[in-house]
């Protein structure tokens, strides 16, 4: 997997590097900034770009607004997004736009590297991937009119999962089912959400994007 890494930090950006670089991720090129990261972006045509969502010059949604750039741009190329707040408004801003190929996690994710790389290939596969901070803070904010509230509570329990970025198979794992019970399960919450299969989207995205709205 060829990555781009972007933050304004020297010190954070080389510490990522290395440890990407020590699990086995090709760090193709370095930005301090969101022009120099959009600019290696056009150059190396990495699979995923990993920014910080706060940037120069004014520090608040540069990251971010870069990543929005770059999935539209750049629609073969994932981001994932780090930052140091818990701000589901801005993973719903991202992922509501571009709801494939994108992620958002918390900084300190990075201390455990194998998370990181977990999600950036995930993201490379098309799938979204959001911190389980912010997933436990979005099941928290419900809406007196929640459109999740025909899902059963195991149901919501596997959708906050599956917006973790977790598949079936670690789904079971977490919950000490079956495969096939998280199948089942999956199934109803597609049912239940008005999700079709389709050729053309991924129900599960689309769960998922439905499980932020709520």
């Amino acid at each position: 997997m060829r990555v781009v890494v972007a933050d304004d930090v020297m010190l954070t950006r080389q510490g990522i590097v290395r440890l990407l670089r020590e699990a086995g991720v090709e760090v193709v090129a370095e930005a301090e900034d969101a022009a120099g990261l959009l600019r290696e972006v056009r150059l190396a045509r990495p699979d995923v770009a990993l920014v910080d969502i706060r940037m120069p010059p004014t520090h608040t949604d540069e990251g971010l607004v870069a990543a929005q750039t770059i999935r539209a741009d750049h629609p073969q190329v994932g981001v994932l997004v780090l930052s140091q707040y818990v701000e589901p408004s801005y993973a719903m801003r991202l992922i509501q736009e571009y709801p494939e190929r994108v992620g958002y996690l918390l900084k300190d994710r990075v201390l455990d590297i194998a998370t990181v790389v977990d999600a950036l290939r995930r993201i490379g596969d098309g799938e979204t991937v959001i911190d389980p901070t912010i997933v436990s803070r979005l099941v928290r904010r419900r809406r007196r009119e929640d459109p999740l509230a025909t899902l059963s509570v195991r149901e919501q329990q596997v959708l906050g999962l599956i917006a973790e970025g977790m598949s079936n198979r670690a789904i079971a794992a977490r919950l000490y089912v079956t495969e096939r019970t998280v199948e089942a399960h999956v199934t109803q919450i597609f049912q239940k959400l008005h999700l079709p299969e389709s050729a053309d989207q991924h129900r599960r995205v689309l769960a998922v994007l439905a499980f932020l709205r709520a």
